[in-house]
């Protein structure tokens, strides 16, 4: 759709967007009362950038057990089709709530996904995502069969191999780290993965390094495709250009903020992802979200058309802000950790799984401890992987590398053996970097 077609397309949306909001939400209904705006002077999404952010915690202060009502509800229970909630990393988990409407709206953006990076007919999807509270996996489920995709619903990267040699399938859905240990896995057995009948792979619910796609691809020989996703409905996906990820902007409006300097921001500055749920009208909607800051950060790449044909724009890959860390004003994110793990001439000795923990000595020096999983750790290069990890990791744009050459910033590399990482002791996700300061 032409710029003018798809901004004109997004107004009318946002139009009868904040009309339901005002009909059906007791939250906004009194938000747009507090904030002394009328709903009726929006008229289009640059009236949006007048108006104050939803929280998070915002949210979970409307919902129990803050308050007796979910505020944020913006149907009737008879029209609430499933309940979920976030995962809880930054506090309570948010409640939401999922009118059928939402799902078939949250199925469109994944099926816009598939196509685009090549999925379509035939086609036979390995789901690795877990199924639950979250909506990831029963929401590329579904969007499956808008493009006659089939889906092999294991939840877990720990499948039996017989699987691949039985259905043949096509494409697996999973993290980083589960098809690393996959395709490990598979050549213990025996089996090359890049000789199996996976074409592609897409990685969902985590950023990662280009440099982890980049020796992914190596392993199982087939593009990776990045998608990013979220319970409050921001589902955007790569296409085969693998060059950005392409919002669905007639779906979901998108904008970039600034929390310190408390303002909305140009298309390539980096910011915090700003959402706000558009509506067809006659459309039902079980939790409204208008401006909610997501806490997670990017850059608008473009709004030209991209050589896939498609003309929504294109944002960098995400970054969780909860996984960004700041030493002197400087920041550094998981991912810059793993650019450094991930260089091509350390995968020769490392598997991939590591874990950091960043700590202050007396002095007020900041020690990045880095513990590296080895393939076999008496024959590891130390030299090697040290001098990899921190051309790959320091950086003059975060503004480690001036940190780490002025001592402010000490960077302390362990190797270890299969298995003797401290999460493989935990239960449940392994988070990957720690402040321990």
């Amino acid at each position: 759709m032409d710029r003018g077609d798809l901004d004109s397309l997004v107004e009318e949306k946002l139009r009868y967007t904040i009309d339901y909001a005002v009909k059906h939400s007791s939250f906004y209904r009194k938000w747009f009362e507090s904030n002394d705006v009328s709903p009726s002077s929006i008229r289009d999404h640059e009236d949006l950038l007048e108006m104050p952010l939803v929280s998070g915690e915002l949210i979970r202060n409307n919902q129990p057990p803050k308050t007796n009502d979910f505020n944020f509800m913006s149907t009737s229970w008879d029209k609430v089709f499933t309940i979920h909630e976030t995962s809880g990393t930054s506090g309570t988990p948010k409640a939401f709530f999922l009118t059928w409407d939402d799902w078939l709206r949250f199925a469109e953006k994944y099926s816009r996904s598939f196509t685009s990076q090549g999925f379509g007919k035939g086609d036979r999807m390995i789901m690795c995502a877990s199924y639950g509270m979250n909506v990831g996996a029963n929401t590329m489920t579904l969007s499956a069969r808008d493009i006659g995709m089939a889906i092999i619903p294991e939840g877990k990267c720990t499948f039996p191999t017989r699987v691949l040699e039985s259905y043949q399938p096509t494409g697996i859905v999973a993290s980083v780290f589960k098809l690393l240990r996959l395709a490990r896995r598979l050549k213990d057995e025996g089996i090359d993965p890049g000789e199996t009948s996976i074409e592609k792979l897409v990685v969902g619910g985590e950023s990662f390094a280009e440099e982890s796609r980049s020796y992914l691809e190596e392993l199982w020989g087939c593009p990776i495709y990045n998608t990013y996703g979220s319970t409050e409905g921001t589902m955007c996906g790569e296409c085969t250009e693998q060059s950005g990820l392409h919002v669905p902007e007639d779906l979901v409006h998108l904008d970039i903020y600034d929390p310190y300097r408390k303002e909305f921001l140009e298309d390539g500055d980096c910011g915090r992802i700003v959402l706000t749920t558009l509506l067809s009208p006659g459309e039902k909607c079980g939790n409204l979200l208008i401006n909610y800051d997501t806490e997670d950060t990017t850059v608008v790449q473009s709004r030209k058309k991209c050589a896939c044909g498609r003309t929504h724009m294109k944002i960098f890959t995400p970054e969780r802000e909860a996984e960004t860390h700041w030493i002197s004003g400087s920041p550094f994110n998981r991912v810059n950790v793993e650019r450094g793990v991930f260089q091509r001439e350390n995968m020769d000795y490392l598997t991939g799984e590591y874990e950091a923990f960043l700590y202050e000595d007396e002095d007020g020096t900041s020690i990045l401890k880095v513990s590296l999983e080895c393939i076999d750790k008496e024959n590891c290069d130390r030299s090697v992987i040290e001098e990899n990890f921190l051309r790959g990791f320091l950086s003059n744009i975060t503004g480690t590398k001036g940190l780490y050459d002025n001592g402010e910033l000490d960077v302390d590399i362990k190797l270890t053996g299969p298995g003797e990482l401290e999460f493989y002791k935990l239960k449940g996700r392994a988070k990957r970097v720690i402040d321990r300061r």
